[in-house]
């Protein structure tokens, strides 16, 4: 239990910093993103809006846990399903810290290889959300509205302005982020990162070194790193590791992107926002497309005897631990409302973003 627990509070360690991140990038997008633009660049359905997602997430140094908010303040201000699930893994699998890791400890090949397979997973699964029809969501996107308020009912119309003309809009992206956006997902959040913590200590990331190489290992893989949290950055060492002890790069690969697209907490969220239909498609696509790409780049290293063992170095932790505790801490006073509006009570009043 009390293993569990420390797992648990790794967890909040780990991802504190960057959900706060993607928290404050959601209510920058809302509050300066105009809904119009938001339709045009990532609203419209097919490839073109799966593509600019794939590539407009890409970079962002989000991981699974921090792109939930900001890929939720996307999809609520006008962004397709297919367009929602593009970003949502294509931001998490790559990111240009994790590319530089990667570089560093596995490579070139895994450092070029890495962020296509990544971009091709994204733009497939966003193109097989398009194949879903539609359906009611357990919790519709205009369950919280363009005025901030938790339902529409006291009349949101258009000509209600984006934001009050005495509001600072980047106090009203901090009070959206931290208030309403959080608030919506903090119960399925926690629950998420408990059962990683779960996840993590029952199945510790060096049993896997055992399933070597296959088909059977990277279902295996597969099994395991949907519902486990780690970071793209976090993965890489914990994936060079698993290429000395003997794991194929192929496996190794499908963990690189099934781990850090997803977890259980994405799973739930996706679930409840945006059906369990479009939730199925999204992880069908992402398994599909990582053990396709798995398979390949394990062929292309036969076929071309490409060496991929590297000298293991020693990876400096890429946050200082007292940001990572402190972010925690805030965290956990932000998604404790009384607590919130105790210590932080310039959050309390609403934002009209």
């Amino acid at each position: 239990m009390t293993e569990i627990i420390l797992n648990i509070w790794q967890v909040m360690l780990d991802a504190s910093f960057w959900l706060l991140l993607g928290l404050l990038a959601a209510g920058l997008v809302k509050a300066y993103v105009p809904e119009s633009a938001m339709q045009r660049w990532m609203g419209g359905s097919g490839f073109t809006a799966v593509t600019r997602a794939a590539l407009f997430g890409a970079p962002l140094p989000l991981c699974s846990c921090g792109v939930l908010p900001a890929a939720l303040g996307m999809y609520r201000s006008g962004a397709s399903k297919e367009a929602t699930v593009s970003f949502l893994i294509s931001t998490p699998e790559t990111s240009t810290d994790s590319v530089a890791v990667t570089y560093a400890l596995m490579g070139p090949l895994m450092a070029v290889y890495r962020p296509i397979a990544a971009l091709f997973s994204a733009m497939v699964s966003g193109m097989m959300v398009t194949l879903v029809k539609d359906e009611e969501p357990p919790q519709a996107p205009e369950a919280v509205s363009s005025c901030g308020q938790s339902s529409c009912a006291s009349g949101c119309s258009s000509e209600a302005p984006a934001v009050e003309k005495t509001e600072n809009r980047l106090m009203a992206a901090l009070r959206y982020g931290a208030t309403e956006l959080l608030d919506d997902i903090s119960r399925w959040l926690m629950l998420g990162i408990i059962l990683a913590g779960v996840m993590n200590t029952l199945i510790p990331p060096g049993w896997l070194a055992q399933w070597g190489q296959g088909l059977a290992a990277m279902l295996i893989m597969l099994l395991v790193g949907i519902p486990m949290y780690i970071c793209a950055s976090a993965s890489t060492p914990v994936a060079a590791g698993l290429l000395i002890a003997g794991v194929s790069p192929g496996t190794v690969l499908v963990f690189l992107l099934v781990g850090p697209a997803t977890n259980m907490a994405s799973i739930m969220l996706l679930s409840k926002t945006l059906g369990r239909q479009v939730t199925a498609m999204y992880l069908l696509g992402l398994s599909l497309c990582s053990i396709a790409s798995g398979l390949l780049l394990d062929w292309l290293i036969r076929f071309y005897q490409y060496d991929m063992l590297v000298s293991m170095e020693k990876t400096e932790q890429l946050l200082p631990a007292g940001l990572q505790t402190a972010s925690a801490l805030l965290l956990l006073i932000l998604i404790w409302p009384k607590l919130r509006s105790i210590l932080l009570p310039f959050l309390k009043a609403p934002a009209q973003v």
